[in-house]
């Protein structure tokens, strides 16, 4: 069982989340800490490699530079006539078993132990090959045992060269040296810049990260706490413009949770309102059927329809109720007579006998829309009412302003699209950006945004769409497109 703690957030919706525990991990400063001392060292490598080799050349050469200068003194002079002694303080001076120089084809022997060991390895300082060098560097300071080397190289008397045989212990002792020094000082190297990049780094890059981790996990903890926004500091890097739009985001946030949580509370009143609605809109159904068995022949005219709005109604509430807990029912579609269904719209909305707005009916004698027939008079009741409202806003009561409300359709490539235009003062720009949003596409005071939203709603869910026109004319046009089902495809049997 993992008893690690975990951190909680929430959700947009208000839902606790638990996020996975934070494991244990080195910090940002102590990484960037170890890279930077491990890409010093790498460069020291990468700097100790030829100059190990150059302090191998110019040791061997200071060594030839010796035998050279004691060439010279006893370029005059036979060998048998230098006594012995000499030879042996030149030769240790020099750190040689034997020196020779030779000129063309001439060789002469200046000076040698009384029995010369054999060579293992010759070095020849007249020729430069870097890669060689290195390579008889390394070569040099693996060897487990002393080599005999032969040197060769120019003599500053000129035209000679000189020859020295020699031992490569005190060679690879003082390379061994060199590479200690070295490795102290690239030590040394990496510590201080280290160090200089670790603070500076963790001044203007790790510490403000850190702050931005840190902020966000304690915002993630409560995110309604408007103190736990993070407050910019006015950098003008990349790191300064995170940190502004975190705190945008955040307020966004902060106003989302709100908006949710209003919603929450709204849906919950109207839950309730819905629910008594409903059981007073019962009641009255009962009176209706009622009335409905009077003789009067406007009362046997008017009860149907009055019947039929009361069902609707319920229908209504019943769907709101449910809306917590489902989006709009999946659509039973029909063939629909649509001019007989902007008909009714009309006289739902009393367009009919309106004193003020005159209603057209443009729709096609014979036009059928394959939709369900309830939800589609829904969408065009939203839509005209919303159209109602906004030819009686504007104009005041000057009988000269015209207020007209035109429902058109036609079908286009397997599609019936439906037009609602009015002579209104048309749709806010304000409110075009979120017109089918509930609660935030209102395009009057006072209003909800929400016909449209469920307008839309249904269009989706049939498959269409509802959008808002931009035409010549005065006022809003939307155009409500639903396109017809697939027809289906059998395959017959043999």
């Amino acid at each position: 069982m993992d008893d690690r703690p975990t951190i909680t957030g929430v959700a947009t919706g208000g839902t606790r989340l638990s996020l996975p525990p934070r494991r244990a991990r080195v910090g940002l400063s102590w990484k960037l800490l170890m890279l930077t001392v491990l890409f010093v060292m790498v460069s020291e490598v990468l700097i100790y490699v030829p100059s190990i080799a150059n302090f191998r050349l110019s040791w061997l050469s200071d060594r030839l530079t010796m035998a050279d200068t004691a060439a010279v003194v006893l370029a005059g002079a036979e060998r048998a006539e230098v006594p012995r002694q000499i030879q042996d303080d030149l030769l240790s001076a020099v750190g040689a078993t034997a020196i020779a120089i030779r000129n063309g084809a001439t060789s002469r022997l200046i000076a040698t132990v009384e029995m010369p060991p054999d060579v293992d390895i010759t070095a020849d300082l007249r020729m430069m090959a870097p890669v060689r060098d290195i390579v008889d560097a390394f070569d040099t300071l693996s060897a487990p045992n002393q080599r005999i080397l032969r040197v060769v190289g120019p003599s500053r008397s000129g035209g000679s060269i000189i020859e020295v045989v020699m031992g490569d212990r005190a060679l690879r002792a003082a390379m061994l040296g060199y590479s200690i020094n070295i490795l102290w000082v690239a030590a040394l190297v990496s510590v201080i810049t280290g160090a200089l990049l670790y603070f500076s780094l963790n001044l203007i890059f790790v510490g403000p990260l850190r702050r931005l981790s840190q902020n966000m996990v304690a915002f993630s903890e409560a995110p309604e706490d408007a103190r736990r926004i993070i407050q910019p500091s006015g950098r003008a890097d990349e790191i300064g413009v995170a940190e502004e739009r975190l705190s945008a985001m955040q307020n966004d946030l902060q106003a989302t949770l709100r908006d949710q949580r209003h919603l929450a509370d709204l849906g919950l009143a109207v839950s309730k309102v819905n629910h008594d609605l409903r059981n007073l809109l019962a009641s009255a159904q009962l009176f209706s059927d009622r009335i409905g068995s009077l003789p009067d022949p406007s009362v046997q005219r008017f009860a149907p329809k009055l019947i039929a709005a009361l069902d609707r109604a319920i229908a209504y509430c019943q769907s709101t109720l449910a809306y917590g807990r489902a989006r709009e029912a999946p659509p039973a579609r029909r063939l629909v007579a649509l001019g007989r269904l902007v008909d009714d719209v009309a006289e739902s909305l009393g367009l009919e006998a309106h004193p003020a707005i005159q209603f057209d009916n443009q729709v096609p004698a014979g036009l059928e829309i394959d939709a369900d027939p309830d939800q589609l008079f829904r969408v065009l009741v939203n839509i005209c009412r919303n159209a109602m409202q906004a030819l009686d806003g504007g104009g005041g009561d000057n009988p000269a302003v015209v207020r007209r409300l035109t429902v058109s359709g036609r079908r286009d490539n397997g599609a019936v699209a439906i037009r609602v235009a009015d002579t209104g003062p048309g749709v806010p720009e304000k409110a075009r950006a979120h017109l089918f949003q509930a609660f935030q596409g209102a395009a009057r005071p006072g209003g909800t945004g929400l016909g449209l939203a469920i307008a839309a709603e249904i269009a989706r869910a049939h498959g269409g769409s509802i959008a808002l026109i931009d035409t010549a004319g005065p006022g809003a046009t939307f155009e409500i497109v639903i396109p017809d089902r697939p027809k289906k495809t059998g395959r017959g049997g043999g």
